[in-house]
């Protein structure tokens, strides 16, 4: 089979087209064909090795100290089910499915087995497999630190980084809880903040949103650029605020925190079940949920893909498509 390969940190050309064996399902695991995966900013920490300073340590000794451990990069995927082994129950030869691959990677080929009690279920009936790839890690990023805020019905929750791939998410769920919501992004992204269902949106290039004194219930940092000053000066008493990148030199403010009113919640991954995915496919299938891609790319352009995201401007999710993969890798 056809996979993406690399053995070197670097830059987005340390990526090469390559053929290798086809993987065989565990007694517990099914084998998908992908049809779509996506390049995720957790995709190109882990290829260019670009992870924040706080975490330097226990990245290097999870991704590889001398060379990547996971050869193949991709973290969530879209497909159908081409086979399973004898002890699967759920899944069946035909299922189209879609999951997280957060673990051990691997989205960025042909074919990947994956545990039947992982975080994979069924595709939503309303969407294609790209928009299905798109939804894994974003959407359950936001789902879970919404749920840890414990949100409830007409509190001020504002978004930073509103039109990436975890806020334009946290945008939606957020609304669903029934929060006011405030999203923070650039020009060419307000009126994308806006159609998702804010209720308010902030040009961070114009405005700065603590300057006319406003305060919010919860403030969620899903890209770690929001000033950490601005944000605790906006939050309630008893607010919340979550970060997602929290780097050293805010780890004496947020200690001093600690002990006060305001709660906290760092970085960290949601549980590797399908729960939340069966959670987000009925809010997908009810109309409640739409899935924001900005570009799609072939097999063979992941080296633009790659180039493209790191550039950290993309809206949404960027999807790779798998069913055109039979031509040499662009560079």
């Amino acid at each position: 089979m056809k996979a993406i390969v690399y053995t070197n940190y670097g830059p987005p050309e340390v990526l090469q087209l390559k053929e290798i064996e086809k993987p065989a399902p565990k007694e517990n695991e099914i084998l998908v064909k992908v049809k779509a995966t996506t390049v995720t900013v957790a995709d190109i920490r882990a290829r260019g090795f670009l992870v924040p300073s706080a975490f330097w340590l226990p990245a290097r000794i999870s991704l590889g100290l001398k060379g990547p451990k996971k050869g193949i990069l991709g973290m969530e995927l879209a497909g159908e089910v081409e086979s399973v082994g004898k002890n699967v129950k759920k899944f069946k030869e035909g299922d189209q499915v879609f999951a997280a691959s957060l673990l051990d990677f691997g989205g960025y080929a042909e074919y990947k087995c994956l545990p039947e009690d992982g975080p994979v279920t069924l595709i939503p009936a309303n969407i294609t497999f790209e928009e299905a790839a798109a939804i894994p890690i974003g959407a359950r990023t936001a789902l879970f630190f919404l749920r840890k805020a414990n949100i409830q019905s007409g509190q001020k929750v504002l978004i930073y980084g509103a039109s990436g791939s975890v806020g334009t998410y946290a945008v939606q769920i957020a609304k669903i809880f029934g929060a006011n919501v405030t999203g923070v992004c650039s020009t060419r992204n307000l009126e994308l903040v806006k159609s998702l269902g804010a209720d308010r949106v902030v040009d961070y290039t114009k405005e700065d949103f603590s300057s006319k004194g406003e305060t919010f219930d919860v403030i969620f940092d899903t890209v770690g650029k929001s000033p950490l000053s601005a944000c605790m000066k906006s939050l309630k008493k008893n607010g919340t605020y979550i970060n997602l990148t929290l780097l050293l030199p805010s780890v004496q403010m947020l200690w001093k925190k600690m002990t006060s009113s305001i709660k906290i919640i760092l970085g960290q991954n949601s549980p590797e079940t399908p729960e939340a995915l069966n959670f987000l496919k009925d809010l997908v299938e009810a109309g409640k949920l739409k899935v924001v891609i900005d570009r799609t790319y072939t097999f063979e352009e992941i080296v633009a893909a790659h180039s493209y995201v790191e550039q950290g401007h993309k809206k949404g999710n960027v999807v790779i498509n798998l069913e055109q993969n039979n031509k040499p890798l662009k560079v």
